[in-house]
Formats: structure tokens, C-alpha cells, sequence
């Protein structure tokens, strides 16, 4: 074993699962192999957050909390990680102070013990309430920095990112490239920079969209990253993560050496081809995503095109795809190149789908006046200023932190759930019934 092993993040209980079967993986096909898991000497097992907590309540019937606090019980020597989106929690909006503070508690309470939060625009307002919190609840928290191209995303902007979020108490850093746009030497270029003037451990987490995933990985580790996230062979590759045995093998007895054994992941990874297996057929899905270099040129994840081709359907103009893909690029610029991932990769994405169909801005959605207004944080260049007019008129774009303007909603929410016939919600109850009204409601009609 070296003295400088990379450590590896297993995300096959959740990235991997929501990258390839729409989250599908259900509590129970996990449960076999926690304790295997937890012996195989991982830094963490991402296991939570993302779009796990939606899709338990929404079409598992299960309770997040419950697994959560299953996931814990099983996993005694690794930290559970989990993805929390900053003031937007797990939701799709903005949540008041309250809100965040609350959640970030209780999911520490209940088994999380690194917090990766992120914001959509790289905008640090939005990390402030929950970082802060997740130092209270004694978590480690790492802030993240979303990796995009565009003539206003260059290393050193990056590099000042970093330096804001170790000032704002992270105890470690990700890069977080979730459309797999991260090249190799860029990626060695970037780790250079970040390691120069940030000492704390640098995480890198790419998708394998573009193909690339393998060769980042291999540059940003000769590049002296620490941690790097990668999932076992039946959740890797396409639009997941990298493959965690073949990262091991090329690693085992150079100097990064990871010290996981093989023999080990070939069994766990037998065992999850059954459950993948098992959940293409349970719900009918197609696990066989194609990588797609196109998304180099694009910067369009894989499954947000699928999903807007079927906008595109449903609007009876799917033959103008084409045109779709040349005018994304374009709303972004115009939007003020927001990263493309939840929720603003929605809002181009929707945009950009009205723009083709109806004609340019001739309809705009109330997210794009939102996004102008600056209510989802500031954007890394300034909005088109034609567009701006178009969009919100006169209206002044805010200036503030845009979660200054949220009242605090816990004891509202505690009310509409005793109105509902919940008096006596627990507080996980009523986190769930923040983030997710009518599907948290549904849940306890049929649980509670």
C-alpha cells in the first residue's frame, strides 16, 4: 500500500443507479451486500440526496428517511455521502433558511456524514446556509465547484471559486462535471491550478457521456487529485461514472495504488448485474445508453435530450431537432451561460424547445424570468440585454442573496400538514412534505 493511495467514492447506490435506471434501485437491493460494501475500504459510498429522495416517495413507496437510517445501520465503517443542492435542498426551488438549516440537521442526524452541496450557477449565496449548517450538524462538507465551458468559466475563475469555499468552512472541494465535458489535460491543467493554492483534498467526479471518463480520471490522478468518484462495472460508464474495478486495476501497484481488491469488486459487481437486470425488467426500462461525444459540442446531458425530444413530440414538431441543437447553445449564451444541470439545464432546455417551435422569446416561460431576474442567483455572465427587456421589462434584477427574500416556512408547513390530518408529523414528515407537497402527501395517505 502506498503512502498517497487515491480514494475512491462508490456510487453505484446512487449516482450510478439514477445515471442508468432512473433511480430505480429500491432499499431492498441493497441490502445483500451493505455489509460487503462497507468492508471494501472506500473513502464513502454516495448512497443519498440527488434524486434519490424524490424518486423513494414518488415511485418506490419508500421513505428516504427510513432508508437513510437503514443505509446507516448496515454501514458502520463508511461515511454515507449524500448530493444536496444548496438553498434548493433536494427540490426544484429555493427554500427558506429554516428549511435548509432543518434538513441538513436531520440528515446528519440520521446517517449522513459527508455533505457534497453544490449550486447551479456557481453562485456562493446559495452554499452559505448550508454549509454553515452542515458545520454545525458536524458533517464534512464539501463544496463544490460545477465544471462548464464557456468564454467565462476559465481555471482561474475556478481557482477563486475554491479559495471562496475553503474561506467559507469546506473541508474538501469537487469538481463536479456532470455532463462528462471535462477533457483529460484540461482536467490534469485544472487539478494543477486548484492544488497550488488550496490545500484541502481535491474530489473529482466526471460522467462517462463523452467517453473521456477513464482518461480524466488517469490525468487529474497523475495531477495529485485525491478522491475520485467511480461506480461498479453494471452502474459505469454511458452517462454514469467511470468503472470502479477497471480505475482499481490501473491503479493496483503504481504509486496511487488504491489498495481495494479486485476479487472483492468482482463479486459485489456480479451482484449488482442481477439487480440491474432485475430493474430493467420491474420497470420497463432501457439501461443500454449509448456514450455521446456529441455533447462536447452540445453540453446537453444525454437524458435531458431525451426528454426534450419528447417535448418536442408531444408539440408535434420533433422534425425541427435539428434546429433544437443549434439553438441551445445560443439560449444559454443569452441566458448568461449558466451551467447546465438542475434546474437551469430545464430552463434552457425548455426555452430553447419554445424558441424552435413558436419562434424566438415569442413565449417565456416564468423560470427564464425568474432566471433573468436573478431570483435563482447571479448568472456567471450577464443576461442578453435585449433578451432582458423581452423577458422582464424594466424590472430590476436583484442584487441580494435571493434566499433574503424567502420568509421562513417550517411552522407554516407543519400546519398545512396538521390541516391535512397530520398533527403530529415528525420533522423528517415535514421536510419531505416541503421538497415534494402532493407526492409526500400521497406517500403518507398509503403509510402513515
Amino acid at each position: 500500500m502506498t503512502n498517497n493511495p487515491v480514494k475512491i467514492v462508490e456510487t453505484v447506490l446512487r449516482d450510478g443507479h439514477q445515471s442508468l435506471t432512473a433511480t430505480r434501485m429500491r432499499i431492498t437491493d441493497m441490502l445483500p451486500v451493505l455489509e460487503q460494501l462497507d468492508d471494501m475500504g472506500y473513502y464513502a459510498l454516495e448512497a443519498w440526496g440527488g434524486a434519490t429522495f424524490d424518486a423513494c416517495l414518488r415511485f418506490l413507496n419508500e421513505d428516504p428517511w427510513e432508508r437513510l437510517r437503514t443505509l446507516r445501520k448496515h454501514l458502520q465503517k463508511t461515511p454515507i455521502q449524500m448530493l444536496l443542492r444548496g438553498q434548493n435542498v433536494l427540490g426544484y426551488n429555493h427554500y427558506a433558511d429554516d428549511v435548509v438549516r432543518e434538513f441538513v440537521h436531520r440528515s446528519v442526524d440520521n446517517g449522513v456524514s459527508i455533505i457534497r452541496i453544490f449550486d447551479a450557477l456557481n453562485d456562493t449565496r446559495n452554499l452559505e446556509c448550508a454549509m454553515r449548517a452542515a458545520k454545525e450538524a458536524g458533517a464534512h462538507v464539501q463544496g463544490c465547484i460545477v465544471y462548464t465551458i464557456s468564454p467565462y468559466h476559465k481555471d482561474s475563475d475556478f481557482v477563486k471559486l475554491g479559495q471562496e469555499l475553503v474561506q467559507m468552512g469546506a473541508d474538501s472541494i469537487c469538481i463536479k462535471d456532470m455532463a462528462g465535458l471535462l477533457r483529460p489535460y484540461a482536467a490534469e491543467k485544472l487539478i494543477r491550478s486548484l492544488k497550488a493554492e488550496i490545500n484541502i483534498p481535491i474530489d473529482l467526479h466526471t460522467h462517462f457521456t463523452s467517453g473521456m471518463g477513464d482518461m480524466t480520471y488517469l490525468k487529474a490522478i497523475e495531477a495529485g487529485v485525491d478522491i475520485i468518484d467511480t461506480a461498479l462495472s453494471p452502474f459505469a460508464a454511458s452517462t454514469s461514472q467511470p468503472c470502479t474495478e477497471s480505475i482499481v486495476a490501473t491503479l493496483e501497484g503504481s504509486e496511487r495504488d488504491t489498495g481495494l481488491q479486485l476479487t472483492k469488486l468482482h463479486d459485489l459487481a456480479d451482484y449488482f448485474k442481477t439487480v440491474k437486470t432485475n430493474l430493467a425488467k420491474d420497470f420497463n426500462l432501457n439501461t443500454n445508453i449509448p456514450i455521446d461525444p456529441k455533447v462536447l459540442t452540445f453540453q446537453i446531458p444525454g437524458g435531458m435530450l431525451s426528454n426534450l425530444l419528447n417535448q418536442m413530440k408531444e408539440m408535434g414538431v420533433a422534425d425541427k431537432y435539428p434546429q433544437l441543437l443549434e439553438e441551445m447553445p445560443r439560449v444559454r449564451a443569452e441566458l448568461g451561460y449558466p451551467p447546465l444541470v438542475t434546474p437551469t439545464s430545464q430552463i434552457v432546455g425548455s426555452m430553447s424547445v419554445l424558441n424552435v417551435a413558436l419562434g424566438r422569446y415569442k413565449m417565456i416561460p416564468r423560470e427564464v424570468k425568474d432566471l433573468i431576474l436573478g431570483k435563482y442567483g447571479r448568472t456567471p455572465a450577464p443576461v442578453d440585454p435585449g433578451i432582458k427587456r423581452l423577458a422582464i421589462g424594466d424590472a430590476k434584477q436583484i442584487d441580494h442573496r435571493p434566499a433574503d427574500d424567502i420568509q421562513p416556512q417550517m411552522d407554516k408547513l407543519r400546519q398545512q400538514l396538521a390541516n391535512e390530518g397530520y398533527p403530529n408529523a415528525s420533522t423528517e414528515d415535514v421536510l419531505s412534505y416541503a421538497l415534494f407537497p402532493e407526492v409526500a402527501l400521497n406517500f403518507f395517505k398509503n403509510n402513515r
